[in-house]
């Protein structure tokens, strides 16, 4: 077993794994698992830069993730950036702050393509697909603050394609109103499909076997699609819906107002304000699948996270 330590510093939220991982089985288990909302990608659609309060609320907690990776043992980290630090162009003074906080480990943040992305939340989605005989091929879409990763594959990534559509980004583009107005969703609408029209070029959604449904706008619609009062991830993983169960859920988040939506026993705070934009993109996706054939739809809680954690583990045994 090797431990390691996975950073996913992405537009909305931070993430941190610690594992136990088995390089020959390619099977982890958990040490430590957390997350929190730190909005790294606040005005970065708007101002090309990252916002100075966001970052330091983005670093103090990097540092946190690297005092807990040592007090645990990680022999080493991979810190991976997604959307945000792709996009600005103060992202040299966030590299600079992310090296000292992990000094330690001698790293930086990488600053990853969406085809890595893609396939690093692939790999992450997966494993326990095929391990419990779930037919693919898979499309699997990461649906983040900045950006969504369309994946399609089985045992490998066949086709992917990352587009500029996300939680935070169509909230602060189109959904201003609370609730939003019926011009900001069309708004919205006509942007998000634009965005799957064009992944659709590139990954093929014909003959999907299973859509499969990744990070916090789609655990949390589960969790509403689920009636659940608190959330609960074990309950949520692997969990099986029909598309119309999915849109419903969807729909119901989208026009809720914002006060009702903080009332929900399974809702991180983090996620009030832009979970009506990630249910309005994933309403969409499943929408156009379902139009296709597929209804199986799928959530995974295992994402770029346990991808990441599990490349880590790849150049440790190097």
């Amino acid at each position: 077993m090797t431990r390691v330590g996975a950073v996913d510093c992405g537009t909305n939220s931070i993430r941190l794994l610690v594992a136990d991982v088995d390089p020959e089985r390619g099977t982890l288990v958990d040490v430590v698992r957390r997350m929190e909302v730190v909005r790294l990608g606040y005005g970065v659609d708007r101002t090309g830069r990252i916002d100075p309060v966001a970052m330091e609320r983005t670093l103090a907690m990097a540092g946190e993730y690297a005092a807990q990776c040592r007090e645990v043992g990680a022999e080493r980290v991979r810190f991976v950036a997604t959307s945000a630090s792709r996009d600005a162009s103060n992202a040299d003074e966030f590299v600079v702050g992310v090296r000292a906080a992990f000094s330690h480990y001698g790293i930086a943040p990488e600053v990853i393509s969406g085809d890595e992305e893609a396939a690093l939340s692939f790999r992450g989605a997966t494993g326990e697909l095929r391990a419990r005989g779930i037919p693919g091929p898979y499309l699997v879409v990461d649906l983040g603050g900045g950006s969504t990763e369309f994946v399609r594959g089985t045992e490998t990534v066949e086709a992917a394609r990352s587009v500029d559509i996300g939680c935070v980004r169509m909230t602060e583009r189109h959904l201003q109103s609370d609730p939003p107005t019926h011009a900001e969703i069309a708004a919205a609408v006509r942007d998000i499909n634009a965005a799957i029209d064009s992944a659709a070029e590139v990954v093929d959604f014909a003959g999907v076997g299973a859509l499969v449904g990744l990070a916090g706008s789609v655990t949390t619609i589960t969790a509403h699609a689920l009636g659940l009062t608190a959330y609960d991830p074990v309950r949520i993983h692997l969990t099986e819906l029909g598309s119309d169960d999915v849109l419903r859920a969807c729909e119901s988040l989208l026009h809720m107002p914002r006060a009702q939506r903080a009332a929900l026993g399974f809702m991180h705070p983090g996620r009030v304000d832009v979970i009506g934009a990630g249910a309005l993109v994933w309403h969409e996706v499943v929408r156009r699948l379902a139009g296709l054939g597929v209804h199986r739809v799928i959530t995974s809680e295992h994402d770029i996270l346990d991808g990441i954690a599990l490349s880590t583990a790849d150049s440790a045994g190097e």
